[in-house]
């Protein structure tokens, strides 16, 4: 359970060897549709030469990545 703003939640995190028994078809297919949108938004945002904003996992820190190469870490 998680609490946010005095609500409680149950977030259940399913893995790739339980997705077929707990996913419908239904959920499946908005997942591939989400993971296609953002794909084609980062795509769009590279294009127009915006930065992309993304994650470095090992330091744990958010980040601007430019087009030209150039990263800015956001504090």
């Amino acid at each position: 359970m998680k609490t946010y703003n005095g609500k409680k939640y149950k977030i259940n995190i399913v893995t790739n060897d339980a997705e077929n028994s707990i996913l419908s078809v239904t959920d499946k297919e908005m997942d591939r549709r989400a993971e296609k949108a953002v794909a084609i938004a980062i795509e769009k945002a590279e294009f127009c030469n915006k930065p992309v904003a993304r994650y470095n996992i090992k330091t744990k820190q958010a980040y601007l990545d430019y087009g030209n190469g150039e990263i800015k870490y956001v504090r």
